[in-house]
């Protein structure tokens, strides 16, 4: 008899840890910060950081300078990319009118990649419309890796997203459980 109260708190725990992981979205991690599961929203991981961002703990400040420094390294790199595309069309002597427009063409894609990208970090682009400019982006890789770049001088790219979406999550979860204290069938009517 006095295993059954054991049995019953103990499947308790179990349907609750289900309930919590079946409310959660799927590809979301708990903070890595928590001891015991926390109840409610959690936060999204970041690539690179997972979701030491919310607390910047974990290396967080480790893992930021070497984003800083791969970021920089990788704009370095297509730089040069592009300097052997030039030479290249500069050798095949291919004429003035082509390497102004490939030049035209590598300047643009990259300003409205780094507008696009630097966007990003602080509202949600629309599905779509990232699906339609899939090409440009390719093309403008400079600009978006420029973005990431100066952004991760400042902070995990994206977290400020992140953390505003997480803190709305919080708030609304807080003010939703606070509503629903005690049994409502015993209120008194007036």
């Amino acid at each position: 008899m006095s295993d059954e109260p054991k049995n019953i708190r103990a499947e308790r725990r179990e349907r609750q840890e289900q309930q919590q992981e079946s409310a959660a979205p799927q590809g979301r991690q708990a903070p890595s910060t928590a001891g015991a599961t926390q109840a409610g929203p959690r936060p999204e991981p970041i690539r690179f950081f997972g979701t030491t961002w919310l607390n910047h703990d974990g290396n967080y400040p480790a893992r930021r300078a070497g984003v800083t420094a791969g970021s920089l390294a990788a704009v370095v790199a297509s730089g040069l990319v592009l300097r052997l595309a030039y030479e290249g069309l500069q050798l095949a002597a291919v004429g003035g009118f082509v390497s102004i427009l490939v030049v035209i063409m590598f300047a643009t894609c990259s300003a409205l990649a780094f507008g696009h990208t630097w966007g990003s970090y602080t509202t949600r682009p629309d599905p779509a419309r990232q699906s339609s400019l899939r090409g440009l982006l390719t093309i403008g890789f400079l600009g978006s890796l420029t973005a990431y770049f100066l952004r991760s001088l400042k902070e995990a790219p994206g977290e400020s997203l992140h953390r505003e979406e997480y803190t709305t999550a919080r708030e609304q979860y807080d003010r939703r459980t606070a509503k629903r204290t005690g049994n409502p069938s015993k209120r008194r009517r007036p």
